[in-house]
Protein backbone atom coordinates (compact mmCIF):
# COMPACT_ATOMS: atom_id res chain seq x y z
CA UNK A 1 0.00 0.00 0.00
CA UNK A 2 1.64 3.66 -1.20
CA UNK A 3 0.65 6.43 0.57
CA UNK A 4 0.84 9.62 -0.50
CA UNK A 5 2.05 13.00 0.17
CA UNK A 6 -1.48 14.59 1.18
CA UNK A 7 -2.07 11.52 3.66
CA UNK A 8 0.24 11.82 5.64
CA UNK A 9 -0.38 15.60 5.59
CA UNK A 10 -3.41 14.76 6.84
CA UNK A 11 -2.06 12.02 9.81
CA UNK A 12 0.46 14.92 10.51
CA UNK A 13 -2.02 17.52 10.83
CA UNK A 14 -4.54 15.22 12.90
CA UNK A 15 -1.65 14.18 15.39
CA UNK A 16 -0.77 17.91 15.69
CA UNK A 17 -4.44 18.94 16.86
CA UNK A 18 -4.61 16.08 18.94
CA UNK A 19 -1.17 17.50 20.58
CA UNK A 20 -2.59 21.03 20.42
CA UNK A 21 -5.87 19.65 22.22
CA UNK A 22 -3.94 18.15 24.76
CA UNK A 23 -1.91 20.74 26.13
CA UNK A 24 -4.59 23.22 25.91
CA UNK A 25 -6.96 20.71 28.38
CA UNK A 26 -3.93 20.15 30.67
CA UNK A 27 -3.52 24.08 30.88
CA UNK A 28 -7.10 24.70 30.59
CA UNK A 29 -9.42 22.61 33.32
CA UNK A 30 -12.43 22.88 31.14
CA UNK A 31 -14.56 21.26 33.25
CA UNK A 32 -14.13 23.42 36.19
CA UNK A 33 -14.57 26.31 34.23
CA UNK A 34 -18.31 25.12 32.72
CA UNK A 35 -19.07 24.23 36.07
CA UNK A 36 -18.40 27.66 37.65
CA UNK A 37 -20.06 29.10 34.65
CA UNK A 38 -23.33 26.56 35.81
CA UNK A 39 -22.82 28.10 39.44
CA UNK A 40 -23.00 31.87 38.23
CA UNK A 41 -19.06 32.21 38.76
CA UNK A 42 -17.58 34.21 36.44
CA UNK A 43 -13.61 33.08 35.96
CA UNK A 44 -12.16 34.16 33.34
CA UNK A 45 -10.17 31.19 31.40
CA UNK A 46 -7.15 33.35 31.15
CA UNK A 47 -7.20 33.46 35.20
CA UNK A 48 -7.00 29.70 35.54
CA UNK A 49 -4.14 29.12 32.77
CA UNK A 50 -2.72 31.75 35.36
CA UNK A 51 -2.76 29.56 38.49
CA UNK A 52 -1.39 26.70 36.33
CA UNK A 53 1.32 29.31 35.81
CA UNK A 54 2.29 30.02 39.37
CA UNK A 55 1.37 26.10 40.05
CA UNK A 56 -1.44 27.15 41.68
CA UNK A 57 -4.56 23.95 41.65
CA UNK A 58 -7.44 25.55 40.22
CA UNK A 59 -10.11 23.32 41.60
CA UNK A 60 -8.61 24.69 45.58
CA UNK A 61 -9.63 27.87 44.77
CA UNK A 62 -12.71 27.51 41.68
CA UNK A 63 -14.73 25.17 44.25
CA UNK A 64 -14.45 26.91 47.45
CA UNK A 65 -15.52 30.16 45.41
CA UNK A 66 -18.48 28.24 44.30
CA UNK A 67 -19.63 27.33 47.89
CA UNK A 68 -19.08 30.54 48.82
CA UNK A 69 -21.19 32.11 46.25
CA UNK A 70 -23.92 29.54 46.77
CA UNK A 71 -23.81 30.79 50.72
CA UNK A 72 -24.31 34.50 49.76
CA UNK A 73 -20.59 35.30 50.68
CA UNK A 74 -18.56 38.71 49.00
CA UNK A 75 -15.29 36.74 48.29
CA UNK A 76 -13.22 37.37 45.73
CA UNK A 77 -10.57 34.95 43.65
CA UNK A 78 -7.79 36.87 44.57
CA UNK A 79 -8.59 36.56 48.37
CA UNK A 80 -8.52 32.90 47.75
CA UNK A 81 -5.28 32.70 45.37
CA UNK A 82 -3.40 34.35 47.74
CA UNK A 83 -4.34 32.58 51.17
CA UNK A 84 -3.48 29.75 49.49
CA UNK A 85 -0.12 31.24 48.41
CA UNK A 86 0.38 32.04 51.92
CA UNK A 87 -0.26 28.36 52.87
CA UNK A 88 -3.64 28.40 54.48
CA UNK A 89 -7.16 25.99 54.34
CA UNK A 90 -9.09 27.78 51.86
CA UNK A 91 -11.78 25.37 52.09
CA UNK A 92 -11.55 25.13 55.45
CA UNK A 93 -11.55 28.82 55.72
CA UNK A 94 -14.40 29.34 53.77
CA UNK A 95 -16.60 26.62 55.41
CA UNK A 96 -15.76 28.50 58.86
CA UNK A 97 -17.12 31.53 57.11
CA UNK A 98 -20.62 29.88 56.16
CA UNK A 99 -20.83 28.71 59.40
CA UNK A 100 -20.60 31.92 60.91
CA UNK A 101 -22.55 33.31 58.64
CA UNK A 102 -25.54 30.76 59.56
CA UNK A 103 -25.00 31.76 63.15
CA UNK A 104 -25.45 35.52 62.46
CA UNK A 105 -21.46 35.42 63.92
CA UNK A 106 -19.53 38.52 62.30
CA UNK A 107 -16.42 37.30 60.95
CA UNK A 108 -14.50 38.51 58.05
CA UNK A 109 -12.45 36.74 55.56
CA UNK A 110 -9.26 38.54 56.59
CA UNK A 111 -10.09 37.39 60.39
CA UNK A 112 -10.85 34.49 59.09
CA UNK A 113 -7.63 33.86 57.02
CA UNK A 114 -5.47 35.21 60.02
CA UNK A 115 -6.84 32.58 62.46
CA UNK A 116 -5.92 29.95 59.98
CA UNK A 117 -2.10 31.01 59.24
CA UNK A 118 -1.79 31.01 62.81
CA UNK A 119 -2.32 27.48 63.19
CA UNK A 120 -5.88 27.28 64.53
CA UNK A 121 -8.96 25.10 63.42
CA UNK A 122 -10.81 28.45 62.29
CA UNK A 123 -13.70 26.15 61.82
CA UNK A 124 -13.60 24.24 65.21
CA UNK A 125 -13.18 27.84 66.45
CA UNK A 126 -16.56 28.98 65.33
CA UNK A 127 -18.44 25.49 66.01
CA UNK A 128 -17.25 26.12 69.93
CA UNK A 129 -18.40 29.86 69.38
CA UNK A 130 -22.10 28.57 68.92
CA UNK A 131 -21.75 25.35 70.78
CA UNK A 132 -19.33 25.51 73.72
CA UNK A 133 -17.19 22.99 75.29
CA UNK A 134 -16.79 21.30 77.92
CA UNK A 135 -12.87 20.83 79.48
CA UNK A 136 -12.67 18.22 82.19
CA UNK A 137 -9.96 18.58 84.61
CA UNK A 138 -7.97 15.80 86.40
CA UNK A 139 -8.07 14.96 90.15
CA UNK A 140 -6.63 18.20 91.71
CA UNK A 141 -5.64 18.12 95.18
CA UNK A 142 -4.93 21.09 98.03
CA UNK A 143 -4.58 21.10 101.65
CA UNK A 144 -7.16 22.64 103.66
CA UNK A 145 -5.72 24.41 107.01
CA UNK A 146 -7.00 21.59 109.58
CA UNK A 147 -4.13 19.68 107.26
CA UNK A 148 -6.76 17.04 105.13
CA UNK A 149 -5.72 16.57 101.35
CA UNK A 150 -8.97 17.62 99.26
CA UNK A 151 -8.79 16.13 95.75
CA UNK A 152 -11.75 17.81 93.71
CA UNK A 153 -12.08 16.95 89.69
CA UNK A 154 -14.08 20.50 87.69
CA UNK A 155 -15.75 20.79 84.24
CA UNK A 156 -15.10 23.84 82.33
CA UNK A 157 -17.33 25.57 80.38
CA UNK A 158 -15.76 27.22 77.96
CA UNK A 159 -16.75 29.34 74.41
CA UNK A 160 -14.52 30.25 71.57
CA UNK A 161 -13.95 34.26 71.45
CA UNK A 162 -12.49 34.82 68.06
CA UNK A 163 -11.38 38.04 68.41
CA UNK A 164 -8.68 37.19 71.29
CA UNK A 165 -8.37 33.81 68.78
CA UNK A 166 -5.04 34.89 67.53
CA UNK A 167 -2.39 35.20 70.24
CA UNK A 168 -4.60 33.74 72.94
CA UNK A 169 -3.52 31.25 75.27
CA UNK A 170 -5.01 27.37 74.64
CA UNK A 171 -7.16 24.76 77.04
CA UNK A 172 -3.74 24.08 78.59
CA UNK A 173 -3.71 27.25 80.16
CA UNK A 174 -7.66 27.34 81.45
CA UNK A 175 -6.89 24.12 82.85
CA UNK A 176 -3.61 25.55 84.69
CA UNK A 177 -5.31 28.45 85.96
CA UNK A 178 -8.70 27.11 87.42
CA UNK A 179 -6.37 23.93 88.91
CA UNK A 180 -4.44 26.91 90.57
CA UNK A 181 -7.82 28.71 91.78
CA UNK A 182 -9.09 25.14 93.18
CA UNK A 183 -5.65 24.45 95.13
CA UNK A 184 -5.89 28.23 96.84
CA UNK A 185 -9.61 27.84 97.55
CA UNK A 186 -8.96 24.58 99.26
CA UNK A 187 -5.79 26.15 101.36
CA UNK A 188 -7.91 29.19 102.33
CA UNK A 189 -10.44 26.98 104.33
CA UNK A 190 -10.47 26.44 107.99
CA UNK A 191 -11.58 22.52 107.58
CA UNK A 192 -11.74 19.86 104.97
CA UNK A 193 -15.88 19.74 105.79
CA UNK A 194 -16.68 22.89 104.74
CA UNK A 195 -15.52 21.96 101.20
CA UNK A 196 -17.51 19.13 101.33
CA UNK A 197 -20.20 20.86 102.43
CA UNK A 198 -20.12 23.58 99.92
CA UNK A 199 -18.47 22.40 96.85
CA UNK A 200 -20.08 25.05 94.95
CA UNK A 201 -17.71 27.64 97.06
CA UNK A 202 -14.58 26.75 94.92
CA UNK A 203 -16.09 26.94 91.85
CA UNK A 204 -17.91 30.44 92.33
CA UNK A 205 -14.23 31.92 94.29
CA UNK A 206 -12.63 30.67 90.61
CA UNK A 207 -14.77 31.56 88.31
CA UNK A 208 -14.71 35.19 90.03
CA UNK A 209 -11.17 35.33 89.30
CA UNK A 210 -11.42 36.23 85.60
CA UNK A 211 -9.09 33.37 84.44
CA UNK A 212 -10.18 33.64 80.98
CA UNK A 213 -8.28 36.87 80.76
CA UNK A 214 -5.54 36.62 77.65
CA UNK A 215 -6.90 33.19 76.33
CA UNK A 216 -8.86 32.33 73.41
CA UNK A 217 -11.50 30.98 75.75
CA UNK A 218 -14.28 32.69 77.39
CA UNK A 219 -15.11 30.41 80.80
CA UNK A 220 -19.06 30.50 80.99
CA UNK A 221 -19.14 28.35 84.09
CA UNK A 222 -16.49 25.82 86.32
CA UNK A 223 -19.02 22.97 88.21
CA UNK A 224 -17.29 20.63 90.69
CA UNK A 225 -17.61 17.01 89.17
CA UNK A 226 -16.32 15.01 92.14
CA UNK A 227 -14.83 15.56 95.97
CA UNK A 228 -12.63 13.44 97.40
CA UNK A 229 -10.95 12.60 100.68
CA UNK A 230 -6.97 12.09 100.61
CA UNK A 231 -4.27 11.82 103.25
CA UNK A 232 -3.89 13.32 106.63
CA UNK A 233 -1.09 15.67 105.27
CA UNK A 234 -0.97 17.66 108.73
CA UNK A 235 -0.80 14.34 110.30
CA UNK A 236 2.04 13.20 108.37
CA UNK A 237 4.22 16.07 108.56
CA UNK A 238 3.78 16.48 113.07
CA UNK A 239 4.71 12.23 112.40
CA UNK A 240 7.83 13.30 110.53
CA UNK A 241 8.77 16.40 112.83
CA UNK A 242 8.26 14.18 115.96
CA UNK A 243 10.73 11.30 114.06
CA UNK A 244 13.12 14.32 113.37
CA UNK A 245 12.70 15.21 117.19
CA UNK A 246 13.28 11.98 118.68
CA UNK A 247 16.60 11.54 116.49
CA UNK A 248 18.07 14.96 117.56
CA UNK A 249 17.68 14.10 120.97
CA UNK A 250 19.07 10.22 120.38
CA UNK A 251 21.91 12.34 118.98
CA UNK A 252 21.98 14.35 121.65
CA UNK A 253 22.00 11.76 124.75
CA UNK A 254 24.79 9.81 122.56
CA UNK A 255 27.08 13.11 122.58
CA UNK A 256 26.34 13.02 126.27
CA UNK A 257 27.28 9.42 127.18
CA UNK A 258 30.30 10.01 124.75
CA UNK A 259 30.99 12.72 126.82
CA UNK A 260 30.45 10.68 130.04
CA UNK A 261 32.78 7.88 129.50
CA UNK A 262 35.29 10.00 128.52
CA UNK A 263 35.25 11.99 131.35
CA UNK A 264 35.35 8.60 133.28
CA UNK A 265 37.89 7.26 131.19
CA UNK A 266 40.07 10.49 131.98
CA UNK A 267 38.98 10.19 135.97
CA UNK A 268 40.49 6.32 135.85
CA UNK A 269 43.93 7.60 133.94
CA UNK A 270 44.54 10.13 136.42
CA UNK A 271 43.21 7.75 139.46
CA UNK A 272 45.82 5.22 138.13
CA UNK A 273 48.33 7.85 137.97
CA UNK A 274 47.70 9.06 141.51
CA UNK A 275 48.38 4.90 142.43
CA UNK A 276 51.52 4.88 140.70
CA UNK A 277 52.64 7.94 142.44
CA UNK A 278 51.56 6.73 146.11
CA UNK A 279 53.39 3.27 145.56
CA UNK A 280 56.52 4.72 144.26
CA UNK A 281 56.24 7.25 147.64
CA UNK A 282 55.51 3.90 149.25
CA UNK A 283 58.76 2.64 147.83
CA UNK A 284 60.52 5.35 149.01
CA UNK A 285 59.61 5.30 152.95
CA UNK A 286 62.13 2.01 153.99
CA UNK A 287 64.74 3.76 152.27
CA UNK A 288 64.11 7.10 154.01
CA UNK A 289 63.96 5.16 157.13
CA UNK A 290 67.15 3.66 156.80
CA UNK A 291 68.60 7.04 156.26
CA UNK A 292 67.05 8.26 159.17
CA UNK A 293 68.19 5.39 161.52
CA UNK A 294 71.64 6.21 159.97
CA UNK A 295 71.26 9.79 160.79
CA UNK A 296 70.01 9.82 164.10
CA UNK A 297 66.79 11.43 163.31
CA UNK A 298 64.86 7.97 163.90
CA UNK A 299 65.67 5.51 166.78
CA UNK A 300 64.60 2.26 167.43
CA UNK A 301 61.58 2.98 169.50
CA UNK A 302 60.25 4.69 166.85
CA UNK A 303 61.26 2.02 164.34
CA UNK A 304 59.39 -0.33 167.00
CA UNK A 305 56.01 2.43 167.53
CA UNK A 306 55.84 2.22 163.86
CA UNK A 307 55.71 -1.51 163.35
CA UNK A 308 53.32 -1.82 165.82
CA UNK A 309 50.86 0.91 164.36
CA UNK A 310 51.40 -1.36 160.92
CA UNK A 311 50.43 -4.58 163.01
CA UNK A 312 47.39 -2.89 164.68
CA UNK A 313 46.14 -1.89 161.28
CA UNK A 314 46.39 -4.75 159.87
CA UNK A 315 44.19 -6.83 162.79
CA UNK A 316 41.67 -3.89 162.08
CA UNK A 317 41.18 -5.02 158.22
CA UNK A 318 41.38 -8.16 159.12
CA UNK A 319 38.27 -7.76 161.34
CA UNK A 320 36.32 -5.74 159.26
CA UNK A 321 36.67 -8.02 156.07
CA UNK A 322 35.31 -10.51 158.40
CA UNK A 323 32.56 -9.16 160.20
CA UNK A 324 31.35 -8.18 156.45
CA UNK A 325 31.73 -11.41 155.56
CA UNK A 326 29.45 -13.06 158.01
CA UNK A 327 26.76 -9.81 157.85
CA UNK A 328 23.53 -11.40 157.08
CA UNK A 329 22.55 -10.20 153.48
CA UNK A 330 18.91 -8.43 152.70
CA UNK A 331 15.70 -11.05 153.46
CA UNK A 332 17.73 -13.63 155.11
CA UNK A 333 16.71 -13.82 159.16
Amino acid sequence: MIIDGATIGLIAMIVGAFIVLAVFFTLVPVALWISALAAGVRVSIFTLIGMRLRRVIPSRIVNPLIKAHKAGLDVSINQLESHYLAGGNVDRVINALIAAHRANIELTFERCAAIDLAGRDVLEAVQMSVNPKVIETPFIAGVAMNGIEVKAKARITVRANLDRLVGGAGEDTIIARVGEGIVSTIGSSESHSKVLENPDMISQTVLSKGLDSGTAFEILSIDIADVDIGKNIGAELQIEQAQADKNIAQAKAEERRAMAVASEQEMVAKVQEMKAKVVEAEAEVPMAMAEALRSGNFGIMDYMNYQNIQADTSMRDSIAKVSQENKPEKGEK
